[in-house]
């Protein structure tokens, strides 16, 4: 080989690789993001005068058209717009939405996208799986809720209490206690549908269907099922379960005034609308740790993104942002508890209770995420009132819910 081809052929090579090391930066995601939301008067301000400003700072390339949609007909709205293919690229929706619009195939699957998987590990597991359905998770938990026990301070302090019992066993032989004066009950689920019932259920060791979502039979009426309904409908006979779990009076919040309640299972909207005088009156815990451990439900909105959108870089890129622990905390201005751990676990400046709601979102479970979820309410419902009114036993009740269910989960 000659000097001349020598020489030409380690430039090439030196060239080469200096195109290889000096690579074009990737070409900013641009587009414009049409988001709908049904936030409040007080969130949506919030959101447009703190959360988009800095969504631009750091996006200048990215438009947010933000529409406040009204809650009532949302549903039929958004399959009419999907079908006029002008349906928004992005929603807040709510979380039982979810699982039946992924069904309909109008979703984008999220858990393909790349940065999924580093964003996963930090939200909540029971928020999270909200989004999911049929292995695959198709929106991100955006805001969420749960409910804790709230004790009246004063009805403790009667019973020689100054903390809340930790232990289920504990607060019924509270409620055994309480039980000797009239008009007065130890707890309270507020009415029989799973955002009221599912809590006691869960904590007393029942499921409703398996890890996946797919079959109720052999867990909804399983015998540590049957053990929790029986469980509660004994307490129930026995006097320690109050009347608003039937609609009656005194109803749940009404109860705690007068001191006909130990404790009532809430949100934390108990004490956004009450006010100072719920937290001066009441001591806040975790759902008293049963057989199935200490087991609340799930609630809040996700982030999902429409699978005809045509922005769909930017949509993802808004709603990666939407999860960051800065924009997280902001929202949780308004009184929303963030869903992801690190933003939980940083907040400041808030009430003291907020993370009694924090520390049970940690256990916490979501309802059925299914398509059918409407219908499987209704059977779930009507099941356990059936038990409570003297119609069914427990296990005729349950295995008749548990053959329903399975045909609704398929």
């Amino acid at each position: 080989m000659t000097l001349k081809k020598l020489l030409v052929g380690l430039f090439s090579l030196l060239l080469v690789a200096g195109l290889a090391g000096c690579k074009a930066d990737p070409k900013p995601v641009s587009g414009k993001v049409l988001f709908w939301h049904t936030y409040s008067e007080g969130e949506e301000a919030l959101f447009l005068e703190e959360v988009v400003p800095l969504f631009n700072e750091a996006y200048p390339e990215i438009e947010i058209e933000s529409v406040r949609m009204p809650y009532d007909g949302l549903k039929q709205q958004v399959i009419t717009a999907y079908t006029g293919n002008v349906a928004p690229d992005v929603m807040r929706m709510d979380i039982v939405w979810v699982p039946e619009f992924a069904k309909q195939g109008i979703l984008e699957e999220v858990s393909a996208f790349d940065e999924f998987s580093d964003l996963k590990d930090n939200f909540f597991a029971g928020s999270l799986s909200t989004n999911f359905y049929n292995g695959k998770y198709y929106g991100l938990p955006l805001n969420t809720n749960t409910k804790v026990a709230v004790y009246s301070k004063a009805v403790l302090a009667e019973l020689g209490m100054t903390e809340a019992p930790a232990t289920w066993d504990e607060m019924i032989a509270l409620a055994r206690t309480l039980k000797a004066s009239d008009d007065r009950w130890g707890l309270t689920p507020q009415g029989f549908g799973p955002w009221g019932f599912l809590p006691y259920f869960w904590t007393l060791g029942g499921k409703v269907t398996d890890d996946e979502y797919s079959v109720a039979t052999g867990y909804l009426n399983s015998a540590d099922s049957i053990a929790a309904v029986q469980q509660l409908y004994d307490y129930y006979k026995e006097g320690l379960i109050g009347p608003a779990m039937f609609g009656e009076q005194p109803d749940a919040w009404g109860g705690m005034a007068g001191g006909n309640y130990l404790w009532i299972d809430d949100g934390p909207w108990y004490f956004s609308i009450i006010g100072q005088t719920a937290i001066d009156s009441t001591i806040v815990s975790t759902i008293p740790e049963g057989k199935g451990g200490s087991v609340s439900v799930v609630g809040g909105e996700d982030l999902v993104m429409f699978n005809k959108s045509e922005n769909k870089d930017a949509s993802w890129t808004f709603m990666q942002f939407m999860m960051t622990d800065e924009v997280q905390k902001i929202m949780a201005k308004t009184g929303m508890i963030p869903v992801t751990q690190s933003a939980a676990d940083s907040l400041t400046d808030v009430p003291a209770y907020v993370a009694t709601y924090i520390e049970q979102l940690k256990t916490a479970q979501p309802r059925t995420p299914s398509a059918s979820w409407g219908s499987i309410e209704q059977v779930l419902s009507l099941a356990i009132e059936s038990v409570f009114r003297d119609e069914k036993t427990v296990t005729e009740a349950l295995n008749d819910a548990a053959t329903e269910i399975d045909a609704l989960l398929k």
